[in-house]
């Protein structure tokens, strides 16, 4: 992850701990905690349990990438939010980069803007 990507990525962290806050990307997405859990795979209950942290780290990650990737693309993380909500990409039929990884292709929609960031648009 680049030095702007992995500062951006630090904001889905609570104040002074190492593992990715599913509350902070909660509110960040404007999505309730049961949506975050499904879409990452994970039980509700194992989002707000200490024992769970790391696992919950691991399953956090792509979506927090895709995330910051977009914001450094839109400018800030509301429109991310959004463009991650509601814009169609192309080529999927409709879907959302939310649809896309609720569906466990998070590495389609991380390729996606990679190749937008490299300047092919598709």
């Amino acid at each position: 992850m680049t030095p702007a990507l992995e500062l951006r990525a630090t904001s889905f962290r609570e104040a002074g701990q190492p593992y990715l806050s599913a509350r902070r990307v909660s509110e960040r997405l404007g999505l309730p905690l049961t949506d975050i859990a499904a879409m990452i795979g994970v039980a509700r209950t194992t989002l707000t349990a200490k024992s769970g942290r790391r696992r919950v780290d691991a399953a956090l990650s792509p979506l927090v990438r895709i995330i910051a990737m977009a914001a450094e693309m839109a400018g800030d993380e509301d429109r991310a939010a959004i463009w991650f909500k509601h814009q169609p990409l192309p080529g999927w039929g409709g879907k959302t980069a939310h649809d896309l990884v609720r569906e466990g292709k998070s590495d389609r929609v991380l390729d996606y803007l990679e190749s937008v960031r490299a300047g092919v648009y598709s």
